[in-house]
């Protein structure tokens, strides 16, 4: 009997990490890992660095704005060059512009001469790389793995990503009062070089890009018409656009929070985020141990109606452990969604169309974040950051138990048995 657990529990483990038997997979899994945790001590030290120059909300939205408005503007041009050009290089020229822009502003900062405006315009342009950069990465993982193994591979892609959020703030927390925000933008630029390497070493197989015509404009609008013809993937892409909009918004809140309402300074910042990451950790780990894709719609308004959830109780605590355990359980509903919202979009895309399906998937999830962004800061002004993100929480709230009632138990009623192949148990 103990036997038949032992082999039952490996089983579960090799069928969880599939992806990694991979070769290529398995170089672009350690350096990510290396380098997102580079990428997450830099943006809790950029975040804390505003606060404490500022001390003012509309400043930290207006950060978070910068940073993330050229996705909306050219993710579509990201997805076109990852459909027409070799998404191999193109990541690689993407990670190596980012190990400059981190360089330049330890540079600034290490040299004491940083001004907020500069911090802003380095948040834009990283930005702007970022905008290329996901929808290409994002196509690029079918290279890696194959069709087969996708949505393992998007969901230990996630677990890297949030695995670092663990890490990364956590060391950051540290670090800043340690040795200071300049060196935790030093070492970003450092990691960077890890993701580099492992791209350099890999074997991919020669493809040929497809040459589609018309603009990049036009290339996106096909794909957008693709995605909002595709009952599934068009819910759920509004729903994570709602919840990227106003949901994703308390990262921005956090130093506000961790400072002014827990009393925990910059430590306590990088427990809060550090929290988030771990339950994000764990709903990326429990979706890559599927092996169907059953009920993914259902899965979605579940997840999303917790997050919700979450952040009205977070945004009423003022005990900073509570404030903790609930950002574990609003990190997990959050990459659970946001991974079977991927899942969802690129079990059902053909490949052709794959850079500009993920270009339009990055527009509703990451170009709608600036904007969110923006008015989070504007309003937290106004009338505070707890009732701020108590009525975004409201807002999110509505908006997912209207996805539960009127998209997830009608395609479960009318559309359980359609498209098996797809394998979404709409």
């Amino acid at each position: 009997m103990f036997a038949s657990i032992e082999c039952g529990n490996i089983l579960l483990v090799s069928i969880r990490f599939r992806a990694l038997l991979h070769r290529n997979f398995q170089l672009f899994f350690a350096g990510q890992l290396v380098s997102l945790i580079g990428t997450w001590m830099q943006s809790t030290a950029q975040l804390w660095l505003v606060y404490k120059m500022t001390n003012s909300a509309a400043l930290l939205g207006i950060f978070g704005f910068a940073s993330q408005i050229p996705i909306l503007f050219l993710a579509s041009l990201g997805g076109y060059i990852g459909d027409r050009y070799n998404r191999h290089r193109g990541v690689i020229w993407t990670q190596t512009a980012s190990l400059i822009l981190s360089f330049a502003l330890a540079g600034l900062t290490l040299l004491g001469v940083v001004r907020v405006w500069e911090i802003v315009l380095i948040a834009f342009l990283a930005g702007t790389v970022n905008a290329f950069d996901v929808p290409i990465r994002q196509a690029f993982l079918v290279q890696l793995v194959g069709k087969e193994d996708l949505p393992n591979a998007i969901a230990l892609n996630s677990s890297i990503f949030n695995g670092a959020r663990v890490v990364g703030p956590a060391i950051a927390g540290f670090a800043i009062g340690w040795i200071g925000e300049g060196w935790c933008f030093f070492l970003n630029g450092v990691s960077f070089l890890a993701v580099i390497i492992a791209l350099l070493m890999m074997r991919i197989e020669r493809t040929e890009p497809h040459h589609s015509k018309g603009s990049p404009l036009q290339s996106f609008v096909q794909g957008f018409r693709f995605a909002m013809s595709d009952r599934p993937i068009r819910s759920a892409l509004l729903l994570l656009s709602l919840m990227s909009l106003l949901g994703l918004q308390y990262s921005v809140f956090l130093p506000i929070f961790a400072n002014d309402i827990l009393h925990g300074g910059a430590r306590g910042l990088g427990l809060l985020m550090s929290f988030a990451g771990v339950g994000a950790v764990i709903g990326a780990l429990h979706f890559a141990a599927r092996t169907n894709y059953k009920g993914l719609v259902e899965w979605i308004a579940t997840t999303s109606i917790t997050c919700a959830l979450g952040l009205v109780l977070f945004s009423q605590s003022r005990v900073f452990w509570l404030s903790a355990g609930t950002l574990l359980a609003v990190g997990f509903s959050t990459t659970s969604q946001i991974a079977a919202t991927n899942t969802i979009v690129q079990s059902r895309v053909p490949n052709e169309l794959r850079g500009r399906i993920m270009a339009v998937y990055a527009t509703m999830f990451m170009g709608v974040q600036p904007l969110g962004a923006l008015l989070a800061g504007g309003v937290a002004k106004r009338i505070g950051a707890p009732h701020a993100l108590a009525a975004f929480g409201t807002v999110c709230l509505l908006g997912s138990l209207f996805f539960l009632l009127r998209v997830a138990m009608r395609l479960g009623q009318t559309q359980g048995a359609a498209e098996p192949q797809a394998g979404l148990g709409r």
